[in-house]
């Protein structure tokens, strides 16, 4: 008794042939053994004659009319024929991967013109055994998967750059979108699954992404969004740029020296002022010295030094000194003596 029937060790093939080239003889009464997850197209003379589903059947004229049509009376119920079956999987084949091989061109609302990349896994299965086997397989012995990738790949893509005019404004509106756009894609391109035999079962959006130039522009406009207001950016930029100069030992670079350069100048001029306001008591403004030079304030800290009191004005500059002085703030003369 022949026995024929196939099995797929490795899972990834989608039709087989039996026999892999060519047609063989076949005895009627022969056993086709289908399994649970295959359908079986037999052939003769190049002709789909009938589909078989999971289980054992016995090649018989009862079993495929046509047989008896083109055989009329069989000789004795044993008369070999030329034919081939071809074995078809019909489980769900996933983790079948597609992606932009260039960047898709897209006008987006704020960005303007961006090229964008797009990638995702989708799953299939063939729900038309003699379909498929005659509008894509053909004559080949056996076909994987990879055959089909490449070329369901292209289709997805094409119809990816018309749900995306259709369903998306601007990139920054995709994290909350992924979902609707892979609907959206699963529905445009099933139809172009359907016309060979195939459904398509599922299809999912990875991940949909701009240039990397366009993406660190992105970083920066979200940087600058976080800190609400260009000013108090630009002091915290200088203040931070400042810090760092100050912390520099040596031969730094040319920028944080001249920073650290600027810094010191700034000082420089502070200092005098911060001192002057020290040595007034509370940073209160030195008055202008009286009308007719210095002899007015000589002669009262004359008359302060001849009664033991402390002058009120500094006999040198004419300063106004306060209470138990003993040197002029302003010029470092030594008075009240």
């Amino acid at each position: 008794m022949d026995v024929i029937q196939h099995q797929d060790p490795s899972g990834k093939t989608m039709v087989a042939r039996w026999p892999a080239n060519g047609t063989s003889d076949i005895r009627l009464g022969s056993q086709l053994i289908v399994e649970e997850s295959q359908q079986a197209v037999f052939y003769r003379d190049g002709k789909a004659l009938d589909t078989f589903g999971p289980g054992r059947h016995t090649l018989a004229t009862q079993n495929i009319p046509l047989l008896a049509s083109l055989f009329g009376i069989p000789f004795g119920g044993k008369s070999p024929f030329q034919a081939a079956v071809v074995f078809v999987s019909t489980k769900t084949f996933m983790d079948l991967k597609w992606g932009t091989k260039e960047p898709v061109p897209f006008r987006d609302q704020e960005l303007a013109m961006v090229r964008l990349r797009a990638f995702g896994k989708y799953a299939l299965r063939v729900a038309n055994a003699q379909q498929f086997v005659n509008g894509v397989v053909g004559t080949m012995g056996v076909y994987s998967t990879e055959r089909l990738e490449d070329w369901f790949r292209d289709v997805i893509v094409a119809r990816l750059t018309d749900v995306l005019g259709e369903n998306l404004t601007s990139v920054f509106d995709l994290p909350r979108l992924y979902d609707e756009l892979a609907m959206a894609l699963k529905s445009r391109v099933a139809d172009d699954f359907t016309k060979y035999g195939i459904e398509l079962v599922d299809l999912y959006m990875g991940a949909i992404t701009p240039p990397e130039e366009v993406q660190k522009l992105i970083d920066e406009r979200s940087g600058m969004a976080a800190l609400g207001d260009m000013n108090t950016y630009l002091k915290f930029k200088t203040a931070r740029a400042i810090g760092d100069a100050a912390q520099q030992e040596g031969g730094g670079s040319g920028v944080a020296a001249g920073m650290g350069m600027g810094m010191g100048a700034g000082m420089g001029m502070m200092l005098p002022g911060m001192m002057r306001e020290a040595m007034q008591g509370g940073g209160q403004p030195a008055p202008a010295a009286p009308a007719g030079g210095g002899a007015a304030p000589a002669a009262a800290a004359g008359a302060a030094a001849a009664t033991g009191a402390a002058p009120a004005f500094c006999h040198n500059c004419g300063q106004k000194l306060g209470p138990g002085s003993k040197f002029c703030p302003s010029c470092g003369t030594k008075v009240g003596e």
